[in-house]
């Protein structure tokens, strides 16, 4: 997804206070869901702390991962239309959000033309996004989507590249619309291969992954 300033990430709780007024702090543990996908659409999120992903779960069960965020980032902007909600939202780590209401959404929207621009340039980056997700379902077959993944994902530390986020095998599954099983073979015959390491649930890349496999 194309980088997008969040215009809540300087603010905290007190400033968000003044522009939301009828907003209010919530602490939610590790691993609880915060929206379910078909919810009626009434809020906006601020992430005060912590992490939470946003996914969708298909009939069988089966869940694939849309998107992850962290502190000053936010969601819900399903709620400018009062449709239902989109997609599930999840906590990854204990975490707090600043909820704020319908109501005072729109009055942001009428009074600060810099959250506007944000929110139709996220909603933009998203429908980017989303598109080559369908685009790599279509086209591309789970090795091919999990070197994508891989090569987004990576950073610099100490010298070489490494995914920083601890990611079990489900998790990458759920990330790239592929099963555990298949992204544990790719893993282990990576591994062997020379080409990643594992470590603490992290993937170093040791050198340059094949173009096929």
């Amino acid at each position: 997804m194309a980088t997008v300033h969040a215009p809540f990430s300087d603010l905290d709780e007190a400033a968000l206070r003044e522009l939301a007024p009828h907003g209010v702090a919530r602490a939610y543990r590790k691993n609880v869901i915060v929206v379910n996908e078909g919810d009626d659409t009434d809020s906006l999120y601020v992430l005060l702390s912590g992490r939470v992903k946003v996914f969708c779960t298909g009939d069988d069960g089966r869940e694939v991962v849309l998107d992850t965020m962290q502190a000053g980032d936010y969601f819900g902007e399903l709620v400018l239309d009062g449709g239902l909600r989109s997609a599930s939202v999840m906590t990854l780590e204990n975490a707090r959000l600043f909820v704020i209401p319908h109501a005072d959404v729109e009055g942001l929207l009428a009074a600060n033309p810099h959250f506007a621009r944000n929110i139709l340039q996220r909603l933009i980056a998203r429908v980017r996004s989303l598109t080559a997700k369908v685009r790599d379902l279509a086209l591309k077959d789970v090795y091919g989507r999990f070197v994508r993944f891989v090569q987004e994902n990576a950073v610099e530390v100490d010298g070489h590249r490494a995914i920083p986020e601890r990611l079990t095998q489900s998790d990458i599954a759920a990330r790239i619309g592929g099963s555990r099983e298949m992204v544990s073979r790719i893993v282990r015959d990576l591994t062997a291969g020379g080409y990643i390491a594992i470590d603490a649930k992290r993937i170093q890349i040791l050198k340059k992954l094949p173009p096929n496999w």
